[in-house]
């Protein structure tokens, strides 16, 4: 039997009743929901539940919704004592699988994350910032570019690396504008401008690091019990000291998803377990390698089926 990798998604992935069926049918489930409102001080649920989209959409709500919805279908699955033998998530992800390892607790992780959110909407006035997915360009390429047009134009740089042939940029307006007119040059055949309220994973996120390392400093962590692979390095990390750096460090640098991923197979990962709403990890992994099992718990149903699938 080849190891288990649990991931759990980002910011992207939050849609409108997400989580319901757990919260009304698993009881470890709704205690997450439930908590989450103490530990936030508002009613998350019904925002989660109901709606409206352009609310749940913004980000210091969208970011306790999907841990929150994480690590509910993350209770529901671990009832019947599967363990993964590593954890990694995407952006937000991490602080999914931050709880699941024992770094974090629930109640500080949504607490975090929800001023994550507001750190990182207001780091940069609207319209200032913008990100866009290049498809299909070389890796190395790109990062030539950008490092070009960030000198010529504005800042842009590789923000998250996802697959191979998708690589998201963000940075400044104009810096975002010119790899749009540009991308060809890198090999892009098509570069789709995303709808976001901010630059995220770029040096102009800078703002957002700080205040988010002065939070940090306040959050009690332990030793993770099951190693996280973190974002910045592609590397696993265990230690609080180092968990906290890489954190920090995350809101300004590129996500190495895709390296995350191959390193992951590399120590014999078979089987990826993407928990939480959505299949965008799902959909990135295989990209990156075929022959791995990939799954998704994204609802009491799909749980029941991992299950029986394992």
């Amino acid at each position: 039997m080849g190891k288990i990798a649990f991931v759990f998604p980002g910011q992207g992935a939050q849609s409108v009743g997400m989580g319901q069926d757990v919260y009304e049918s698993d009881p470890d489930s709704r205690k997450v929901f439930d908590e989450a409102d103490e530990a936030l001080g508002y009613n998350q649920k019904e925002l989660i539940f109901q709606g409206p989209e352009a609310e749940l959409k913004k980000t210091f709500h969208t970011q306790p919704a999907l841990l929150t919805t994480s690590i509910a279908y993350y209770e529901a699955l671990r009832k019947s004592g599967l363990t993964p033998d590593f954890v990694a998530g995407h952006s937000l992800g991490e602080y999914s699988a931050l709880v699941v390892a024992g770094v974090l607790t629930f109640a500080d992780a949504v607490r975090t994350v929800r001023l994550r959110g507001e750190y990182m909407e207001s780091a940069v006035p609207g319209g200032e910032g913008a990100m866009a997915a290049v498809l299909g360009a070389e890796r190395g390429a790109l990062e030539a570019l950008c490092a070009r047009l960030s000198l010529e134009v504005g800042v842009v740089e590789p923000a998250n690396v996802n697959c191979p042939g998708q690589i998201v940029v963000s940075g400044s307006r104009e810096g975002v504008q010119a790899v749009i007119e540009q991308g060809k040059e890198a090999g892009a055949k098509r570069v789709i401008p995303l709808e976001v309220s901010g630059p995220f994973h770029s040096s102009l996120m800078q703002p957002a690091a700080v205040k988010l390392a002065d939070t940090l400093q306040n959050v009690q962590m332990a030793s993770a019990r099951i190693p996280v692979v973190a974002n910045v390095t592609a590397r696993p990390v265990t230690e609080p000291d180092d968990i906290r750096r890489l954190l920090v460090e995350q809101v300004c640098a590129p996500v190495l998803w895709e390296d995350s991923v191959k390193w992951l197979i590399g120590q014999g990962v078979d089987t990826f377990i993407e928990i939480g709403s959505g299949t965008v990890l799902a959909g990135l992994v295989k990209k990156i390698d075929r022959s791995v099992r990939v799954l998704s718990a994204n609802s009491k149903e799909a749980v029941d089926q991992v299950l029986a699938g394992l």
